[in-house]
């Protein structure tokens, strides 16, 4: 080890010192949820219980569990959103009692229009520990790869898309912390905070990408995979151009940056002709550039998103990456982080009881008029349950739709791992078909059967002789229509296994069996754009739907064919 290395690694360690000691009291913490969860919830009403909001639900006279959920429904934005907009016009006391907001975070609009969740010093506070804590686990599980204190490639989105009407900044909040980052971890990431505010996607990439490729990168983290696939892509498609600008220290005019982005760029593109030459050697010899052949696999990890619909995506990083480590990321949202993964290869993290007081509803009781409501502790391995989190800045009981199932336990606390979003369900006949069933489906399928699956979604078909679901593909994906045909048998067997229901109205006939409809390529990246456009959402945490309820969604496509 160079001396270099060496100092780095000790600061390093000195760094993280605060961090590991404090990962030590949360496992013991884990020990024993109630207490934690009680102390923590008591102690938001406590301390909130002088807002508008608290006056109104009568937190000041709350003296247990039983009746805080008396006082408060469950409840989706739409119930707080009036004292959040009272909050963007100056308000602050109608729901926080935090004394400033730093930004409002905009949710991701991949369900419905953006949400404005206030970050409040509370809120950052809670958002960097389990961060920081995260982190000390990730490299601790990949000490040989000797990734400390080497530069990640992080994609974030825009801190300040616009403000309100009082001045406060809204925008993306991971964009937002890598802006106001400490100098000396600043610089440990490879990708500008600016480019964050890159509205054209082919420039955003390709400015990521100029800023990394001469850097001896150890992590790529970006939330959604595929994020990562098109990074990948951008990276051979655009390598000419990359060594280029990284052998002469330039970058490219052509790209779409305003010019106080490019001004901020431009004296950051240093020059590295060594290393611009050898991988133009690399990419002559092996006709391709992938991130894989400029950071090699030995030596990286990728953190990123696991669970739920991510699984196409990950499916296609190998062989782009190699098979470096894969660390899920949690379940976060702009409203919050709610479960920390404490190893990799797996999308199940211990609830962050520090943070948040949570509260659960079994899947099947969500829509009764009076469901059962369980505590952290109160939680069974191998059960489903939609989270309800309240905390610090303003969300009680809420209502996010996020599905979860419990996994184990983490000394006595649930490790749990996101199904998806609960709202997204399909019913033609009784099936009751969830975005769960098909993309747990769509795994088994996809491990036993080599048919490719760049993206897809499943929606419902009304036909007057026998209803069906259709798997939504793009043509390039159908180019062997005998495998497909099979790989649409066991998908539709798959969706029983998954389902009882769907076996059943499968047996009866009264669902027909699963069709591929295929549609044109490049058809789904423009659906997303589109989408993205009407919510104003983020690029960065879209998810795109494996399930779409609505009857006519097929009529809004363009199907060249079907293959049954």
């Amino acid at each position: 080890m160079s001396l270099k290395r060496f100092l780095l690694v000790r600061l390093g360690r000195l760094l993280t010192y605060p961090v590991r000691r404090q990962l030590r009291q949360f496992e013991v913490a884990c020990q024993n949820p109630e207490a934690v969860q009680s102390a923590l919830l008591f102690d938001i009403l406590h301390k909130q219980a002088d807002t508008q909001f608290g006056r109104d639900h009568k937190f000041a006279a709350v003296t247990s569990v039983a009746e805080y959920r008396n006082n408060v429904p469950v409840a989706p934005y739409e119930y707080v959103a009036p004292y959040i907009e009272k909050v963007q016009n100056g308000d602050t006391r109608a729901l926080l009692s935090d004394p400033r907001v730093l930004m409002f975070a905009l949710t991701s609009g991949t369900t419905a229009s953006r949400k404005l969740i206030p970050v409040t010093d509370a809120y950052l506070a809670a958002y960097k520990r389990g961060w920081n804590m995260w982190g000390v686990k990730m490299y601790r599980d990949n000490r040989g790869r000797r990734i400390a204190m080497r530069p990640i490639v992080q994609l974030g989105g825009d801190p300040e898309e616009f403000r309100t009407p009082s001045g406060i900044p809204c925008g993306n909040l991971s964009g937002y912390t890598a802006m106001v980052q400490r100098r000396l971890i600043r610089r440990m990431y490879a990708v500008p905070y600016v480019t964050g505010k890159i509205k054209d996607a082919r420039s955003r990439y390709y400015v990521a990408l100029r800023y990394s490729i001469g850097r001896n990168v150890s992590q790529l983290m970006a939330a959604n995979p595929s994020t990562l696939v098109q990074l990948a892509r951008t990276l051979d498609a655009e390598k000419e151009h990359l060594l280029r600008d990284l052998r002469d220290g330039t970058l490219r005019s052509d790209l779409d940056l305003t010019r106080e982005i490019r001004a901020y760029l431009a004296p950051l593109a240093k020059k590295d002709s060594r290393r611009a030459a050898e991988l133009s050697a690399l990419a002559s010899k092996l006709g391709r550039l992938y991130p894989m052949d400029v950071w090699p696999t030995e030596g990286t990890v990728i953190n990123t998103w696991t669970g739920g619909s991510m699984g196409p995506y990950l499916r296609q990083l190998p062989q782009y990456y190699g098979e470096p480590p894969i660390h899920d990321l949690g379940l976060l949202a702009s409203e919050g982080r709610f479960t920390i993964p404490l190893s990799g290869g797996t999308a199940s993290g211990v609830l962050d009881i520090w943070s948040h007081y949570f509260e659960f509803v079994p899947e099947a009781e969500m829509d009764s008029p009076k469901p059962t409501v369980l505590g952290a502790h109160e939680l069974r391995e191998g059960k489903s349950y939609f989270i309800l989190p309240t905390t610090a800045y303003g969300l009680y009981r809420y209502h996010i739709s996020d599905l979860v199932r419990v996994t184990g336990f983490h000394g006595r606390t649930p490790l749990v791992e996101f199904l998806g979003k609960g709202h997204r369900f399909a019913n033609l006949t009784g099936e009751k078909l969830s975005e769960y069933h098909v993309t747990k489906a769509m795994d088994a399928v996809a491990n036993r059967i080599n048919q490719p699956v760049t993206a897809y979604s499943v929606a419902p078909v009304w036909d007057d002789k026998q209803p069906y679901y259709a798997l939504f593909l793009e043509e390039l994906d159908a180019s062997d229509e005998s495998r497909l045909k099979h790989f649409l048998a066991e998908f539709d067997k798959q969706l029983g296994v998954e389902n009882v229901e769907y076996a059943a109205k499968r047996e009866s006939g009264r669902l027909g069996a699963v069709r591929a409809a295929i549609i044109p390529a490049g058809a789904w990246v423009k659906w997303d754009r589109d989408r993205l456009a009407q919510t104003g959402g983020s690029p960065e945490q879209y998810k795109h739907p494996c399930l779409i309820g609505d009857l006519k969604f097929r009529d809004t496509m363009t199907v060249l064919r079907e293959v049954v």
